[in-house]
């Protein structure tokens, strides 16, 4: 395994000088309807045109910028029931009322636990329903979704079918976090969501022209990788958005270094994944004007060879802490620590700088799935595929978090 990693890091090494390759065939595909500014994708069998970039709403930002985010032609705006206590989605109504119903696009979430019924998932929709002061929400979607077996739940279906009938949706979908590979597959073939919204963004680099050395090397979707499973969703008429797309690696860091000219790191990784044609939305939050003008300036730009190769250094640099997400540690455990959802706090934390999310995210975790279950056998680090050291980092999450 330790000649293994070694394999891997000297790969993303060697990325800089073949990842032209593999990413000029996706380069100047970009397509789809313009306005003021904002391109706009179909959204799978949605039929929904959606903005290049979509808003995250945890947090939102303030009323006047909220206001010109949305006249700078973003129309697609995810919440979920439990953002700010449900004033996500009060602040959103009240949005849609200000500036029309037909400028947005709204989709939100209910969580699925082992505690719900379907009367209780139904609930919680028309909870949202009511705080989004709307007729109909435009996508309702299972938030978190970690196993595919969530996907087909009796109880899940019951309540979407009861919803649907009831008017308080148009279209259905997902997000998840982690074991992606499963899900999206699950999603997919099952034939019950028109979205699915997964994590995407430039630590996800992969070239079909790898060294002989690592063609062997098991990526962590399996041989499809990531990129695989979002061809496979559009080629179904699944519709994709990508999120995480701004995650940095591990902790936070001075991003100067890696500007390529006037782009900063952050535009040119919204940049790499709108360069996938099979993605339809870049969903991100934008907290301050330079924020925005910054995320909105990678809409009408084409990722430039410099900004690639400064991106494919700093995945080379900086991938060995980042958390794909893929869940292997967590299977691997044989203490059924939840290495996934521990290490994806601490990004909160690390990342984001949301450490009271971060903090009510590791305090949700069952009793059995917190650090306080770990063995210290290693199994995590052994079962990374990408070199993380997992047991240090969830270590380190206890520290921070509990």
């Amino acid at each position: 395994m330790a000649n293994e990693r070694q394999d891997r890091r000297s790969f993303l090494r060697t990325l800089a000088g073949s990842a032209l390759a593999g990413w000029s065939s996706l380069s100047g595909l970009r397509g789809g309807a313009s306005a003021g500014g904002m391109r706009y994708r179909r959204l799978g069998r949605t039929g929904l045109q959606i903005s290049e970039i979509s808003l995250g709403s945890s947090p939102l930002p303030d009323e006047t910028l909220l206001r010109t985010i949305i006249d700078r032609g973003v129309n697609y705006i995810d919440t979920s029931h439990n953002y700010e206590n449900g004033n996500c989605e009060r602040r959103i109504g009240r949005l849609a009322k200000d500036v029309g119903r037909a400028k947005l696009l709204v989709a939100t979430k209910f969580h699925v636990t082992s505690r719900d019924t379907q009367a209780s998932i139904v609930a919680s929709a028309q909870g949202s329903l009511r705080r989004l002061a709307t007729d109909a929400i435009d996508v309702l979607l299972i938030h978190g979704a970690e196993s595919p077996a969530v996907l087909v739940d009796e109880r899940v279906l019951g309540a979407f079918e009861q919803l649907k009938k009831q008017g308080v949706y148009r279209f259905r979908g997902l997000s998840c976090h982690a074991n992606h590979g499963e899900i999206v597959r699950k999603a997919v073939s099952c034939g019950f969501y028109d979205m699915v919204q997964v994590g995407y963004n430039v630590f996800d680099i992969q070239e079909e022209n790898a060294p002989t050395k690592v063609e062997s090397y098991p990526d962590y979707l399996g041989s499809s990788g990531l990129r695989g499973l979002i061809e496979l969703a559009h080629a179904r008429d699944v519709g994709v958005i990508a999120m995480k797309t701004l995650k940095v690696g591990g902790r936070r860091q001075n991003l100067e270094s890696y500007r390529t000219g006037s782009t900063p790191l952050y535009q040119a990784m919204l940049k790499w994944v709108l360069a996938d044609v099979n993605v339809a939305s870049a969903l991100i939050e934008i907290l301050n004007r330079d924020e925005m003008e910054e995320d909105l300036g990678a809409v009408m730009a084409p990722l430039g060879a410099a900004e690639m190769r400064t991106l494919t250094r700093y995945v080379a640099e900086n991938g060995q802490d980042y958390c794909h997400a893929c869940g292997t540690c967590r299977r691997a455990c044989p203490s059924g620590v939840n290495t996934t959802s521990i290490l994806r706090a601490l990004a909160y934390h690390e990342s984001y700088g949301k450490t009271m999310r971060a903090r009510e995210t590791y305090a949700g975790l069952e009793p059995s799935e917190n650090v306080s279950s770990c063995r210290g056998c290693g199994a995590c680090d052994t079962a990374c595929l990408f070199g993380v050291r997992v047991h240090e980092r969830i270590r380190e999450a206890e520290r921070l978090l509990a």
